[in-house]
């Protein structure tokens, strides 16, 4: 049981949940582990095989606060949420535009621009900071093929295209995500992108954090009154949050995979924190989570200027700003939905 910022982790495989007055109470072994109040708090993440109790999914609920569940191999399983207060002319906007490749197609382009734009400057900032550790070569070759993809998104006005721009794009960046690894390669290789299940300790990374980041965004787009699950990029599936997986383009690279990137080269996360499976995944364990989670929100505190608003927000807060805009792109307030462009 961890508190970091406003958000709860429960860490261990066999923690309960409980409602007791005011507060969530962790049980183990029939003993309380923890105790904190609720209104101290604006989410829990559990990774438990046993969960909570349905007193506390309706407090929580009923007071907004998020109560996600993963499983302890870090697989998102659900999100409790409470009756829809959402804007109902903002959702029937939403789904309208949905309903219309033109329109998506306008707001998936922006926001693989963001996403492609993001991964490019990944790449130039490695070379600018380790000149001598990397292979400048290979890098300043798939910078310049991700400034080509840019050049062929903006170009673009069919989903298909996009996609297939977007899947290049992504190998051509995953292509060289090993050079970025400074320490530790022989534990920490990376060859391509893993998903289901992760097969190696850096898509393990990757994978977690991903999971993370839809969480949140999936939270923050209800809060501005969307509907999280209806996107315009990913296909409407049941049970998935298309339109957090829709958002989270933009910052995969910007911030989730830098993060990993810190957790190998600073040694924060090492080899003993991975267990492998009989079907090949390699996930965090226990130990790997605490300590993910701890360079995890301690980036989410840094304070960065936002490339659209040019105010100074922390990087937790950019899910929320990202999703006000594209509420007001929804209802009209602004010309077009300005994605999310890091330096």
């Amino acid at each position: 049981m961890k508190k970091l910022l406003n958000t709860l982790y429960i860490l261990s495989e066999d923690a309960y949940l409980a409602l007791d007055g005011e507060n969530v109470v962790a049980w183990k072994d029939k003993t309380i582990a923890g105790r904190i109040p609720l209104h101290t708090l604006t989410s829990i993440v559990c990774f438990s095989y046993k969960g909570a109790s349905p007193a506390l999914m309706g407090e929580c609920a009923s007071r907004g606060l998020d109560l996600v569940f993963f499983s302890p191999r870090g697989r998102f399983l659900a999100r409790t949420s409470g009756m829809n207060k959402g804007s109902l002319l903002l959702q029937k906007r939403q789904y309208e535009i949905c309903s219309d490749e033109k329109l998506c197609c306008e707001i998936a382009r922006n926001m693989l621009l963001g996403k492609v734009f993001n991964a490019r400057w990944v790449i130039e900032r490695a070379k600018r900071d380790h000149p001598l550790q990397v292979d400048l070569e290979r890098l300043k070759t798939r910078s310049q093929e991700l400034a080509r993809y840019l050049d062929e998104l903006k170009m673009t006005d069919d989903l298909g295209a996009l996609r297939g721009i977007e899947g290049a794009a992504a190998r051509s960046y995953f292509d060289v995500f090993n050079e970025l690894i400074l320490t530790d390669k022989g534990e920490f290789h990376f060859e391509d992108r893993s998903r289901r299940p992760p097969t190696d300790k850096v898509n393990a990374m990757l994978s977690f954090g991903y999971s993370l980041l839809s969480s949140d965004y999936a939270s923050a787009l209800e809060g501005v009154g969307l509907d999280s699950r209806s996107g315009f990029l990913h296909a409407d599936r049941p049970g998935r949050s298309s339109l957090a997986l829709d958002m989270v383009e933009e910052l995969r690279s910007a911030f989730v995979d830098r993060v990993v990137l810190s957790a190998i080269n600073k040694r924060i996360v090492g080899p003993a924190d991975f267990d492998a499976y009989q079907d090949g995944a390699v996930l965090l364990n226990e130990k790997g989570r605490r300590a993910f989670l701890e360079v995890w929100q301690a980036k989410k505190k840094d304070v960065i200027r936002h490339p659209y608003l040019g105010e100074k927000i922390e990087w937790g807060l950019v899910p929320h700003v990202q999703s006000l805009l594209l509420a007001r792109y929804i209802r009209g307030d602004i010309d077009g939905y300005p994605p999310f462009l890091w330096k």
